[in-house]
């Protein structure tokens, strides 16, 4: 498995408006991208830094993923994203590693990537995505 780079870090806010406020008004970073990812149950806010993004993510559902972990843990990071050429490559080499799988297919993700997740439990507590470009 070939890691490019980080891709993103995903960052979970109750209030993607007001979160937008502070990176823009306080980093002066400058929001590029609002989608709404409806089969994730999330709006998405994106900022460039470098070659790394920062992705916010608004639950548009309490049930969904991320309204269930701001529940749980409050704001703050909710995953860790890296680039990779073969995302079903990447997939299956962490399984025969031994590395629990939320996601065992790439799914369709904002921005127009595939991705999937491993799951936190064997990633010493760090909810990890792999991306990669549709093709």
């Amino acid at each position: 498995m070939e890691l490019s780079h980080i891709e993103h870090i995903g960052i979970a806010v109750k209030n993607i408006d007001e979160a937008i406020k502070y990176y823009e008004g306080v980093l002066g970073l400058k929001c590029y991208a609002i989608e709404e990812v409806k089969d994730q149950k999330v709006k998405t806010a994106f900022f460039k830094v470098g070659q790394t993004k920062i992705e916010l993510l608004e639950s548009t559902d309490p049930e969904g993923p991320i309204g269930k972990f701001i529940e749980k843990k409050g704001e703050g990071i909710h995953h860790l994203a890296f680039k990779v050429n073969d995302l079903q490559g990447a997939l299956d080499k962490a399984a025969e590693k031994g590395v629990r799988l939320i996601d065992s297919k790439p799914r369709k993700g904002a921005e127009g990537l595939n991705i999937a997740f491993l799951h936190p439990k064997s990633t010493h507590g760090v909810l990890t995505e792999f991306c990669e470009e549709q093709k």
